[in-house]
């Protein structure tokens, strides 16, 4: 594998580990992916559920369980950290502001078109940060808005773009029809992305990495889909099922017990489609079940909690706890492949070695075939 170079930052390994909210990507994670050569990344979403006092005060648990675990990641590890944060959620400024106040090495934005960024930066007087920003997408048309937008408008662009297929877990961009389409679409847009940002490259003399996401899964899968261009995959299910993953035994055992069809797609209360592993929980939401919704603060731009079935904040973290009666987990369309808990390190050695191990099949096919 090649290393992945973002801007002056360099990965000797070509993977990213997946932001995942609420309360599974967290600290302990993100530092055992970065000190194997990843970047392990920190998903500010929800964090603060994990402060005991976040009813009361849900906007300053946010920006206060962010910081512990940015202070405790960076403590821990010796290589690249990031942060992904949702363009969505209510306290985006707020917890944009303390990953750069805690000098984070990269902020990943999704759920939403970040053009407003580099605005931002230069009201707060940090436009010259060292922080890189790369932009999650799911086409190229918005790849393509967002770097046309920067370089017009402030003369700069994002560092890198991560392309997220249909296949991916959690939220998603797409609509149902796409959803239930096969890996081959990642396959088109990580192809279409390539040649839009090859434009910008050109233009500024700037390499702007590709990074692809969204059913990725085994060494074999990160082979193929770089052939397309990307320069780097972000994977967040396979990291689930490590002994370093922020999440109690029984996520993690949930994982281990589900079969491919156990995986499906649901409608969340912020209007957007979700994949999950489904449970009792689940059936009863998809059965038209009203769950009590105690919301302590509005903490996604698109919920109208007065009128929502469930919690999707409160039913994640109730699930990284391990109390799936009140909650269930989001996954990856290949979750089910999960077969054993092990160490980021035995993990990131896997996927090196199905990588070569592809790399080398289809070097042995080619000259066959001549």
């Amino acid at each position: 594998m090649n290393e992945l170079k973002i801007g002056d930052l360099t990965a000797k390994l070509p993977i990213i580990q997946g932001g995942m909210g609420v309360c599974v990507s967290m600290s302990g994670l993100a530092a055992a992916v970065a000190n194997e050569g990843g970047i392990g990344v920190i998903s500010a979403v929800g964090i603060g559920m994990s402060e005991p006092d976040y009813r009361k005060h849900f906007r300053a648990s946010n920006k206060i369980a962010l910081r512990k675990q940015i202070q405790k990641a960076q403590l821990n590890s010796n290589g690249i950290i990031g942060v992904n944060i949702m363009m969505a959620v209510s306290d985006f400024d707020d917890l944009l502001t303390v990953a750069l106040e805690e000098k984070i090495d990269i902020v990943f934005i999704g759920a939403g078109l970040p053009l407003k960024i580099p605005a931002f930066l230069e009201s707060i007087n940090q436009a010259e940060t060292a922080t890189k920003f790369v932009p999650k997408v799911s086409s190229s048309r918005a790849a393509k808005l967002i770097f046309r937008h920067w370089l017009e408008k402030y003369n700069k662009i994002p560092d890198a773009v991560v392309v997220e297929g249909p296949l991916a877990g959690g939220h998603l961009g797409f609509g149902k029809d796409v959803l239930n389409s096969s890996k081959q679409s990642l396959y088109s847009i990580v192809k279409e992305t390539v040649d839009e940002i090859d434009v910008f490259q050109q233009l500024t003399g700037k390499e702007i990495p590709v990074i692809a996401a969204g059913g990725i899964y085994t060494g074999m899968d990160m082979y193929n889909i770089m052939q397309t261009g990307a320069k780097a995959v972000k994977m967040g299910t396979r990291f689930v099922t490590t002994t370093e993953c922020d999440v109690s035994e029984k996520f993690k055992q949930n994982y281990l017990d589900c079969k491919k069809e156990d995986i499906v797609l649901i409608d969340s209360p912020v209007g957007l489609p979700g994949r999950v592993i489904i449970n009792d929980f689940v059936r009863e939401i998809q059965q038209g079940e009203q769950k009590p919704v105690r919301c302590p603060w509005k903490c996604l731009k698109t919920c109208d909690y007065k009128k929502v079935q469930f919690c999707i904040s409160e039913a994640l973290f109730n699930a990284a706890q391990g109390n799936f009666e009140h909650g269930f987990s989001f996954a990856g369309t290949n979750a089910w492949l999960a077969k054993e808990i092990i160490s980021v390190k035995e993990t990131m050695q896997q996927l090196m070695e199905e990588y070569s191990h592809e790399e080398m099949r289809l070097k042995e096919v080619e000259v066959c075939e001549y």
